[in-house]
C-alpha cells in the first residue's frame, strides 16, 4: 500500500472552506486555545485550569456576540481556527474616536494542517473583518512561533509590559 503524501500547500489550500464559528463550536474554540497553550510548553495542570475557566468565558462571548470565531475546514474536519474580541476599552492615541478593542486570539492550527497557510488565511480574515468594524488597530499576543508570521503580515512590538504579583 503506497504511503500518504501530505498535498501540496496550494492544492490544500484550494479544498479549505471558512466559516464562522458558532455556540455549537465552543468544544472546538476551547481545544484550540489548550492546543495552544500547550504548544508552548504549559503543563497538564495549567491546561486544564485554562480549559475550565475560559469554557464559560468564550461561552458567553459567542452567545453575546462580541467573540468573533472562524474555523477553517477540509470536508468536515476542522484544520485550523483564529477569533477576536472585541471588549470596552478607553480611547487612546492610536484612535481617539475607539471606546474598543478588538484583540485577536486562538489563532491555532491542527497538528497535521500546519505549513499549509492556514494560520495567514484565517488572520487575513480576522484582520479584515476588524477593519470593516470600524477599528485602526487589531491587537494580539504572539507566542514564540507565531511571531514571524505575525511580523511578516505587519503587526509591530508594542510597548507593553507586566509584572507577574503572584
Amino acid at each position: 500500500m503506497p504511503a500518504k503524501v501530505k498535498p501540496a500547500a496550494s492544492a490544500a489550500l484550494k479544498e479549505i472552506t471558512v466559516r464562522m464559528a458558532t455556540l455549537a463550536d465552543l468544544a472546538t474554540v476551547v481545544s484550540h486555545r489548550r492546543g495552544m497553550f500547550r504548544d508552548m510548553g504549559t503543563e497538564a495542570a495549567t491546561l486544564d485550569a485554562i480549559e475550565r475557566n475560559s469554557r464559560p468565558y468564550l461561552e458567553r462571548g459567542l452567545r453575546e456576540g462580541w467573540y468573533h470565531g472562524w474555523l477553517a475546514l477540509l470536508g468536515q474536519v476542522v484544520a485550523a481556527g483564529a477569533g477576536v474580541i472585541v471588549y470596552d476599552w478607553p480611547s487612546g492615541p492610536t484612535d481617539p474616536e475607539q471606546t474598543k478593542r478588538a484583540y485577536l486570539l486562538n489563532v491555532y492550527t491542527e497538528p497535521e494542517f500546519r505549513r499549509q497557510g492556514l494560520a495567514r488565511k484565517l488572520t487575513d480574515i480576522a484582520m479584515e473583518w476588524t477593519r470593516a468594524q470600524g477599528f485602526k488597530v487589531l491587537w494580539l499576543h504572539a507566542s514564540h512561533s507565531g511571531r514571524p508570521l505575525y511580523e511578516s503580515m505587519g503587526f509591530e512590538q508594542t510597548n507593553e509590559m507586566k509584572i507577574k504579583l503572584g
